[in-house]
C-alpha cells in the first residue's frame, strides 16, 4: 500500500512540474518528454489492474486537473499517425507507379471505371486501348473469359420443343432459295432463324405490345399465307415488307408458290394452251361452227397431240427447266386475269389546207385511241378499239356488257366491243423424242381470236408476251400479227401496223379473282 502511494505521489510531481512548465512557456523536447511519458505509462500499467485500491478522492481530483489544462492524449502512440495528410505525395507517387502501360491494362482500367460509374474516364481509357491494340478486347476476352471455363448445357427433354414458343425452325423440305443471286441468298438465308417481332412500345417504360401472330406454329402460319395468297397475290408479296421472319417465308415457301403457280386463281392451272371455246363463247362443237374455223387440219393434228401428250405439264418443269415455282410463277408465260391490257396510240396527221394559206400555216390532227383486251378463266376474251379513255372503260369491260343496247348510257363505249376466245402457245416438254415433237410451239405466245364487225369476218391477233419494267414479268403484249378473214370467200388478209403499240397490264381491283 506505501508503495503504491509512493509511486502515485511521484506520477502527481511529475504531472505538476510538465504543468508548470507549460505555463511558463519552457516546454521539453519531444525527445526528453517522450521518454518520461513512456516510462510513465510503463509504470501506470501496473497499477491498472489494481485500480480498485486507489482512493477515490485522489484519482477524481487527478482527472479534473487533468481536464482543466488540455484534452486528454493517448501518449503511448507515440509519434504514430494514422490517415493522410495534406500536401502527403506518398500516395500519389505509388499510384502514378501504376499507371497503365499497355493496351490491356488501359482495357482493364477502363472497364474498373464503367462499374465504378466514372463514364468520361472509361471512354478515354477505352480510346486509348484501341489505339495500342486494334483487337485488345479478344485479348481482354481470352485473359477474363477463356472459352474453357464455359461448359455448354445439356438440353433437357422440356427445352428441346417448348410448347409455348412458337416453331420458327424452317422445314428444309420446303424452302428454297434457288435461282437467287449469292448476295441474295446469303442475306436471305440470316433470316430463316429469326421470329417475328412485335411493334415496340411508344415509349421505354411502357409495356410490350401483343403479338398473336408471333405465337403461331409455322404450319398454321403458311396456310393463312396460302389463303392471302389466293385473294391476292400483290398483298401476299407485300408482306415481305412487314420483318424479316415473313421476308424468308414469302420468298422461300415453296408450298405457297406451288399452291399459286398450280392453282386456277392466277396460275397455270387457268392457262389453255388448246381452244377452250368458240369464238362467240359457246362450247366446242363438232359442227362446221366448231372452234377451229381459223385453222386448218395440220394445226387440228397438231393441238389434239399437244393436247394428249402434255396434259399438264406445269409440275414436270420443275426443276427440270425452272429451279422452284417462284421462279416458275414469275419466269414462264402467263396471262393475268386482274386486271386489263390497255394499248395506247398516238399518231399525227395532216389537215385539210385551204386554197388561198400558206402550206406553212396547215393544220396537223393528233388522234388518239385505245385498244383494249381483257382475258377470263374460261377462255374467253373481250376485245375493244375505241376513243374513250380508260376511266369510261374499265368499269364496264364485263361480258354482260358486250352486244347490248347501251345508248347513251354510261356504258355506251362497249357496244364496239367484240367477244372472241384465247390460247398460249404450248410448250414442249424435255424429253420427248417423237416425230411430231417437231409441231410442238414454242412459249411466249398468243393466240386471240375475236368476232368481226360483220358475221362474215373474224379477226385473228398473235402477240408475244414480254416484260415492261423493273423486276416486272408478263405485263406487256408486243404485236406479232394482225389479220382478218372473209369466211364467205376463204380469204386472209394482213393489217398493216404502223401504228401498232405494245399493250401494256393495268391492275384493276375490282375485277377481283372472278372465275
Amino acid at each position: 500500500m506505501d508503495s503504491t502511494e509512493a509511486e502515485l505521489e511521484n506520477f502527481r510531481q511529475k504531472w505538476r512540474e510538465e504543468v508548470s512548465a507549460k505555463a511558463k512557456g519552457k516546454i521539453p523536447a519531444s525527445g526528453a518528454t517522450s521518454k518520461p511519458a513512456q516510462a510513465s505509462s510503463s509504470k501506470t500499467q501496473a497499477p491498472k489492474n489494481n485500480a480498485s485500491e486507489v482512493p477515490s478522492h485522489a484519482w477524481q481530483r487527478s482527472v479534473e486537473e487533468l481536464d482543466e489544462v488540455e484534452p486528454h492524449r493517448c501518449h503511448d502512440l507515440g509519434e504514430k499517425q494514422h490517415g493522410r495528410r495534406l500536401g502527403d505525395t506518398s500516395t500519389s507517387l505509388a499510384a502514378s507507379s501504376q499507371e497503365p502501360r499497355s493496351a490491356l491494362e488501359h482495357y482493364e482500367k477502363a472497364v474498373e471505371k464503367e462499374s465504378q460509374g466514372s463514364l468520361g474516364e472509361s471512354v478515354n481509357l477505352y480510346r486509348k486501348a484501341f489505339r495500342l491494340d486494334s483487337r485488345v478486347h479478344e485479348t481482354y476476352k481470352n485473359k477474363h473469359f477463356p472459352a474453357s471455363s464455359f461448359q455448354p448445357r445439356k438440353p433437357e427433354p422440356q427445352d428441346v420443343n417448348p410448347s409455348n414458343d412458337p416453331v420458327t425452325v424452317p422445314n428444309p423440305a420446303h424452302h428454297s432459295l434457288h435461282g437467287l443471286s449469292s448476295s441474295l441468298q446469303s442475306l436471305i438465308d440470316e433470316f430463316s432463324s429469326l421470329s417475328i417481332q412485335g411493334e415496340e412500345p411508344p415509349t421505354d417504360l411502357s409495356p410490350a405490345l401483343p403479338c398473336p401472330i408471333a405465337a403461331i406454329p409455322e404450319e398454321l402460319l403458311v396456310e393463312i399465307l396460302i389463303h392471302v395468297a389466293i385473294q391476292d397475290v400483290a398483298s401476299f408479296v407485300r408482306l415481305a415488307q412487314v420483318c424479316k421472319r415473313l421476308a424468308y417465308l414469302v420468298i422461300t415457301e415453296e408450298r405457297v408458290w406451288k399452291r399459286i403457280s398450280l392453282g386456277s386463281e392466277y396460275g397455270f392451272g387457268a392457262m389453255h394452251y388448246d381452244w377452250a371455246c368458240q369464238v362467240d363463247g359457246k362450247p366446242l362443237g363438232d359442227d362446221d361452227e366448231g372452234g377451229y374455223t381459223l385453222g386448218t387440219d395440220e394445226d387440228l393434228e397438231a393441238e389434239e397431240i399437244s393436247a394428249t401428250a402434255i396434259g399438264s405439264p406445269t409440275p414436270m418443269l420443275v426443276p427440270a427447266v425452272y429451279p422452284n415455282y417462284r421462279s416458275l410463277f414469275h419466269q414462264r408465260p402467263r396471262i393475268r386475269f386482274n386486271g386489263c391490257y390497255i394499248s395506247t396510240v398516238n399518231y399525227t396527221r395532216p389537215g385539210a389546207s385551204s386554197p388561198t394559206s400558206v402550206s406553212w400555216n396547215s393544220p396537223i390532227h393528233i388522234v388518239t385511241y385505245y385498244r383494249y383486251l381483257r382475258f377470263l378463266r374460261d377462255g374467253t376474251c373481250i376485245s375493244l378499239l375505241t376513243i374513250s379513255e380508260p376511266a369510261d372503260v374499265i368499269p364496264y369491260l364485263h361480258l354482260e356488257h358486250v352486244h347490248k343496247n347501251h345508248g347513251n348510257l354510261p356504258s355506251a363505249p362497249m357496244k364496239d366491243a367484240l367477244l372472241g376466245r384465247w390460247r398460249l402457245s404450248g410448250s414442249a416438254i424435255p424429253g420427248i423424242e417423237s416425230p411430231e415433237a417437231v409441231k410442238f410451239e414454242t412459249e411466249g405466245t398468243l393466240h386471240v381470236e375475236t368476232a368481226g364487225v360483220t358475221p362474215k369476218y373474224l379477226y385473228k391477233m398473235t402477240l408475244a408476251l414480254g416484260s415492261a419494267g423493273r423486276g416486272a414479268r408478263n405485263n406487256k403484249l408486243v404485236w406479232k400479227g394482225y389479220w382478218s378473214y372473209n369466211r364467205l370467200i376463204d380469204n386472209w388478209a394482213e393489217f398493216g401496223l404502223q401504228n401498232g403499240r405494245p399493250f401494256y397490264w393495268s391492275r384493276v381491283k375490282s375485277y377481283g379473282i372472278c372465275l
